[in-house]
C-alpha cells in the first residue's frame, strides 16, 4: 500500500491505524524524516507511536549525509523484505514524489559520487559562485544545464559532481535506468488531497506547535554542528530561517511566518508534482481515505 499526499494531510495517522489494524509495517517515504536530528521539525511519529506498530525508515540517517533516492531505494528494499518474510502489510507512506518514483517507476543508476569529488564543487560553488559552475556544466553537460535554472544552486552542483566523477552526463546515467521494486499490479496507491485552505491553515497551526515542542532546540543543535548548508537536512522547511533567527538576523516571528510560507509553497508543489508525474495515484479526500482504503484491499 502507498499512501502519499501533502505536508499535514494526516498521512501519518492513516497510516498508523491502517497499520493496527491489518497488522501492518510503517515505511517512510519522506525525504526529511529520515534524518535523525529533525524529529519534531520534520514531523515523524512520535515515539509512542512507534511502538503500536513497527516503523522503519525514520530518523535512521545522521544530517551530515546526503541521502539519496538510491540509498532510500536500498533501504526500503530491506524493510519491503522483512515485511514480506513477517506477513506484514507494507505501508510506504510519506510526501516525497521521486522516492514513491523510484519506487514504482525505477531509478537511474548514477554511481555514489565520492567524497572529495563532491567537497571539491561545494568548495568551488562558494568560491566562485553558482554561474561559474553553470557555464562549466553548460559546456560538459549542456542538456542537463538546459534543464536547470541558472541559479538552482543545489541542482546544478549535483550535475557538475555527476561529470566530474564518472566523465558522463546526468542524462546518460538516466538512461540507464533501475527496475522498480514494485511491480505495476502490486500495489494501490492513494494521494490524500484536503481542501488548499484547510490544508494550509493546518500548515500554519503545525509550525506554531513545532515551535512549542522544541524545534528552535532541533536547529540550535543542528547549527552547533556546522554542516555544509547545501546539504538536505539543513535546507529542511523551517531549518534555514530557525538558523537565521539564532544569528538575530530576523525576528523569531520574522522566522516562524518564513517557514510556514516554505512549507505552504512546497505542498503545493506536491500536489502539482503527483498530478504530473504519478497519475496512477488516485487522489481522495482525508475524510474518504479509510472506506477507500477497505475497498481496495477488499479487491
Amino acid at each position: 500500500m502507498l499512501i502519499a499526499g501533502p505536508t499535514a494531510s494526516g498521512k501519518s495517522a492513516l497510516a498508523l491505524g491502517l497499520a493496527e489494524q491489518l497488522g501492518g509495517i510503517v515505511i517512510n517515504t519522506d525525504s526529511m524524516q529520515v534524518y535523525a536530528d529533525l524529529q519534531v521539525l520534520t514531523a515523524r511519529p512520535t515515539f509512542d507511536e512507534e511502538a503500536r506498530v513497527p516503523h522503519r525508515l525514520y530518523g535512521h540517517v545522521d544530517a551530515a549525509v546526503n541521502y539519496s533516492a538510491g540509498s532510500f531505494v536500498s533501504d526500503a528494499a530491506a524493510a519491503l523484505a522483512e515485511a514480506r518474510a513477517l506477513g506484514r502489510l507494507p505501508i510506504f507512506i510519506g510526501g516525497t514524489g521521486l522516492y514513491f518514483k523510484a519506487l514504482t517507476r525505477g531509478l537511474s543508476a548514477v554511481p555514489p559520487i565520492p567524497a572529495e569529488v563532491r567537497e571539491n564543487v561545494r568548495a568551488r560553488l562558494e568560491r566562485d559562485g553558482v554561474e561559474a559552475l553553470h557555464a562549466e556544466l553548460v559546456r560538459r553537460d549542456p542538456v542537463t544545464a538546459a534543464r536547470l535554472k541558472p541559479r538552482d544552486r543545489t541542482r546544478i552542483a549535483r550535475a557538475l559532481e555527476v561529470v566530474v566523477a564518472t566523465g558522463r552526463a546526468l542524462t546518460d546515467w538516466h538512461s540507464e535506468g533501475q527496475p522498480p521494486l514494485l511491480a505495476p499490479g502490486e500495489f494501490r496507491a492513494l494521494f490524500l488531497a484536503p481542501e488548499r485552505e484547510a490544508l494550509y491553515a493546518r500548515i500554519d497551526a503545525r509550525f506554531g506547535a513545532m515551535l512549542q515542542a522544541g524545534a528552535l532546540d532541533e536547529v540550535e543543535r543542528l547549527a552547533a554542528r556546522r554542516l555544509d548548508p547545501l546539504l538536505p537536512a539543513m535546507k529542511a522547511h523551517g531549518v534555514p530561517p530557525l538558523m537565521k533567527y539564532l544569528k538575530g538576523e530576523i525576528s523569531l516571528a520574522e522566522a516562524a511566518e518564513i517557514g510556514r510560507a516554505d512549507t505552504r509553497h512546497y505542498a503545493k508543489r506536491q500536489f502539482t508534482w503527483f498530478r504530473h508525474q504519478l497519475p496512477e495515484f488516485e487522489w481522495v479526500k482525508p475524510e474518504e481515505a479509510r472506506g477507500w482504503l477497505e475497498v481496495k484491499l477488499r479487491s
